[in-house]
């Protein structure tokens, strides 16, 4: 067992999704020892998740573009942190620039998973076997020392400032409704083989704003172009609302706060959307949803048994995309009509 008051370093992961999980490590270190201090080291484009997690206590700017190398730039800015005397440093990417930080900031200890030559930067290398075993149990067995059992997972749960719905729909020039909202996320970062295609998010947006629904669209600038998919599919008459690129990650996280449910394909805004307590559609296509599934209690997951799948490729290398082409709007909104029930009884 480690002494208590622990100066933890963590380096977080560049995926919205998987900062999210990493909140189940940060709430394991929290249990183990309650007087630790936890500093987490995230890119600008995930930091602002970190606001909404109360275990962390400080949040170090990482002066890097996601795949970005630099490695003089890493090694001086692990230097600077030498002066923050931290005893205890967790790396959760799996490349050898990501783990620089750590050797550099001379921390007595320093964690994470084997890969790209870390041992030389590591002196608590742990084999690793992501394709099987889940990415958040991966995450959170660090927590406990080397040969120790692992903790139980806390699955993630972020906290959102009061009135931060409010905030955003100000912020965006958006209107209060009144009608339950359905939020799709048309959008996957890692590929087009995770999108589900944009004609049958139109299906579940039409047959939800028939029943006297509102839809609104998320993703990031680089899902614009299955958000005008989805738009274009669905033609003249119906209207939603495409925030897709619209919104910051936090302004994003707020108004999916207020969604009466949520339709994702595997993708960071799917862990979002589970982390802030949503009912929530998951559809795996290529991915493994034993690996990253979302871990709402009551999230919903969606995967066709297809012997090519899951393939964890970005792109079909079959071309037929089958695994989601196949998966039909009929059942992604049977699995919506309990839901919209308990709103309009």
């Amino acid at each position: 067992m480690a002494p208590p008051g622990e100066r933890i370093l963590v380096i977080a992961p560049a995926w919205v999704g998987d900062m999210i999980l990493a909140q189940s490590l940060f709430k394991a270190l929290k249990r183990r020892d309650p007087q630790a201090f936890l500093a987490v080291a995230a890119p600008a484009f995930t930091r602002p998740l970190l606001d909404f997690m109360p275990e962390v206590d400080e949040v170090v700017a990482l002066p890097f573009q996601h795949g970005e190398a630099r490695a003089l730039g890493r090694w001086r800015f692990g230097r600077a942190l030498r002066r923050h005397g931290f005893t205890r440093g967790i790396v959760l990417p799996g490349s050898f620039k990501a783990a620089l930080p750590l050797r550099a900031a001379g921390i007595p200890q320093r964690s994470g998973y084997r890969g790209e030559g870390r041992r030389v930067l590591l002196n608590d290398s742990r084999p690793d076997d992501k394709r099987h075993r889940r990415t958040v149990d991966r995450f959170v067995a660090l927590a406990a020392a080397a040969g120790e059992p692992p903790p139980p997972v806390e699955p993630p749960q972020l906290r959102l400032p009061p009135g931060a719905s409010e905030a955003a729909e100000a912020a965006l020039g958006l209107t209060a409704s009144g009608r339950p909202l359905l939020a799709l996320c048309p959008g996957a970062e890692y590929g087009p083989a995770k999108r589900w295609p944009a004609r049958h998010f139109a299906l579940v947006a039409r047959h939800w704003l028939a029943v006297g629904g509102q839809v609104q669209l998320f993703g990031s600038p680089g899902d614009r172009p299955a958000a005008e998919a989805l738009l274009a599919a669905l033609g003249e008459g119906p209207t939603v609302e495409n925030l897709v690129g619209r919104t910051t990650l936090a302004q994003a996280a707020a108004l999916l706060a207020k969604a009466k449910a949520v339709v994702a394909n595997d993708s960071g805004l799917m862990h979002l959307a589970a982390a802030l307590g949503r009912p929530v559609i998951a559809l795996f296509g290529p991915s493994d949803p034993a690996l990253t599934p979302p871990l709402a209690p009551d999230a919903q997951v969606l995967a066709l048994d297809l012997p090519c799948r899951p393939c964890h490729a970005r792109r079909c290398p079959l071309v037929h995309h089958k695994c989601l082409e196949e998966l039909s709007p009929r059942a992604v909104s049977e699995r919506l009509a309990p839901i919209l029930d308990q709103t309009h009884p």
